[in-house]
């Protein structure tokens, strides 16, 4: 008479492995400095470009990445996976931005000549004019300069969701989690805000 069979253990399941990003993170987290310099790598970039469509200048842009950053690592031990390190960190630069942008209320001028919002490449705000202007491609640098202008018009919270979600590409969820807030007040903010860019642009589209 045969043994039986012996049988075979359950396979355990396997744990996922880390992300990349993760594990930066838990590096920096323990004072990698080098960690940490390749999670500013990766991000500097995205957050200017927010921080500068918000400002619309390149020295306080460059000064806000910068605390923006030491903030964060100043913090870094308080972040606790809940989201990415890249929702968390933008929403460091966004406060921060809108922290500056209330105390320099009382600047008599904001200069348009450095902000370069790429209209051509923004194809949901170019549609606020397109089949309206039939001389759209012609007159590209003068929609330009008209969006520029409508867009520093727009309160602090609804030129942000446009800038994350038309300049950025940021989805939604993404953006809820950045300004702290649900998904219909992000998709409420972007209506309007579009809503406010059509009416500053009316003239401009008769």
């Amino acid at each position: 008479m045969s043994e039986p069979t012996p049988a075979k253990d359950n396979p355990q399941p396997t744990a996922p492995e880390p992300s990349e990003e993760s594990v930066l993170v838990r590096r920096a987290q323990r004072a990698d400095l080098v960690a940490y310099d390749e999670l500013i790598r990766r991000y500097q970039e995205r957050i200017y470009a927010t921080i500068y469509h918000m400002t619309s200048n390149h020295e306080d842009a460059n000064d806000l990445v910068q605390d923006t950053f030491i903030k964060a690592y100043q913090a870094l031990k308080s972040f606790t996976g809940g989201s990415s390190f890249y929702t968390w960190i933008y929403r460091i630069a966004v406060n921060k931005t809108i922290n500056f942008l209330k105390q320099r209320k009382n600047r008599s001028h904001m200069s348009l000549n450095d902000l370069d919002f790429n209209a051509e490449n923004d194809p949901d705000l170019v549609a606020l004019v397109s089949d309206k202007t039939p001389r759209r491609d012609a007159g590209l640098a003068e929609l330009q300069n008209k969006l520029n202008e409508a867009l520093l018009k727009l309160s602090e919270p609804h030129r942000l969701v446009v800038t994350l979600h038309d300049v950025q590409g940021l989805a939604h969820d993404e953006i809820a989690a950045i300004m702290d807030c649900n998904i219909g007040t992000v998709r409420s903010r972007l209506f309007y805000a579009r809503q406010q860019l059509q009416a500053l642009l009316a003239d401009y589209l008769k």
